[in-house]
């Protein structure tokens, strides 16, 4: 990884890009699935205009906070590091599996 400040390389720059766009396609996805189970009944069934409006009112509430909350979580995801825990025993040379060797 590159220091605060410094030039990120080409491969850095499209992971982001991959990620970025992987987090819109699945949130818009979600929020769509979710819209769809809340609100279609809506659109499926004579309901009371009073409910109809509610149940589209609310899916559309419930989806734009999905989207948001998908987004944020797979780009947080994305910009935490891997961390190895300390428990691991990690050979001396590479390519052994003994950390004796």
């Amino acid at each position: 990884m590159t220091t605060y400040g410094g030039r990120r390389s080409q491969a850095e720059r499209d992971a982001m890009t991959v990620e970025i766009g992987y987090a819109l396609c699945s949130a818009v996805f979600a929020a769509a699935l979710l819209f769809g189970a809340v609100a279609g009944p809506a659109f499926l069934f004579a309901l009371p205009a009073g409910v109809g409006g509610t149940l589209v009112a609310v899916g559309t509430v419930a989806a734009v906070a999905l989207f948001g909350v998908r987004v944020v979580s797979v780009l947080m995801r994305f910009r935490r590091p891997a961390q190895v825990p300390d428990d691991v025993d990690r050979p001396s040379r590479p390519g052994r599996t003994d950390s004796d060797s």
